[in-house]
């Protein structure tokens, strides 16, 4: 089993920033690709970015050049640095861990973004 973590989630006004955290814990579970989606009212869950082992990264064409994710291979971690934030960026962000057998989810943190 794995639990994951999310914060640093909160309200920051359109061109500020925030930094997502997510903490996993399992004993003994291998974490392959890990990954930040958020929903917004209305809509469906969307990737925003993902990391693999070897650390490759993928990005939603919304976020590309103001968001950057990145990961602790050791802890387990990762995280998302959000730059030059919309209003639209306002969702729920929820991390997500893929191991062999499964996907995980966190419960999500709010982000809101006042224009």
């Amino acid at each position: 089993q794995v639990q994951l973590v999310e914060s640093g989630g909160g309200l920051v006004q359109a061109g500020g920033s925030l930094r997502l955290s997510c903490a996993t814990s399992g004993r003994g579970v291998v974490i392959n690709d890990m990954a930040w989606y958020r929903q917004a009212p209305g809509n469906q869950r969307e990737l925003v970015a993902s990391i693999i082992r070897g650390g490759t990264t993928t990005y939603a064409e919304a976020v590309k050049g103001r968001f950057t994710i990145s990961r602790d291979g050791t802890k387990n971690t990762v995280e998302l640095q959000m730059s030059s934030l919309k209003p639209e960026d306002t969702a729920v962000y929820y991390c997500n861990a893929q191991t062999f057998v499964r996907s995980y989810w966190g419960r999500g943190t709010q982000v809101t973004v006042s224009s």
